[in-house]
């Protein structure tokens, strides 16, 4: 398939953690879930821990930069943070990992004006939407 400039295409964009074994079902969920060719990833380990506790203020700065790229140039149309089972970064257990995933989201939904979802993917490698609601 040829590359066609990104306004052609529709991108949305992921703050993932580093893990391998999380991208490719990250990837392939979140093409479905916004109709997206392609996938903007930003990653860093736990982003879920770093957006949640607020102490990392250059890790933030520059993960909000990247995201600023994804939606300003690639005009992103979704965005999704994600959190998962046997963090290196982040050993939580899943209900802590939650809790950080949900103050995540809530940071993330103040700053931007496009729709941000929450992924848990499991420990089978299984991604899920989580709603806080």
């Amino acid at each position: 398939m040829p590359y066609l400039n990104a306004m052609e295409k529709k991108f949305c964009t992921v703050i993932n953690c580093i893990d391998g074994r999380i991208q490719i079902p990250v990837i392939e969920y979140l093409q479905q879930r916004f109709n997206a060719l392609y996938v903007d990833s930003i990653t860093v380990p736990a982003p879920n821990l770093i957006l949640a506790e607020q102490k990392d203020k250059l890790v933030i700065e520059q993960i909000m930069d990247r995201i600023s790229i994804s939606i300003d140039i690639h005009n992103s149309v979704g965005m999704s943070i994600v959190a998962h089972h046997d963090c290196a970064r982040n050993p939580s257990p899943r209900v802590q990992q939650l809790i950080h995933l949900e103050k995540s989201l809530n940071f993330l939904t103040s700053r931007f004006e496009l729709p941000v979802i929450a992924l848990w993917v499991d420990e089978n490698w299984q991604v899920h939407e989580i709603n806080f609601n």
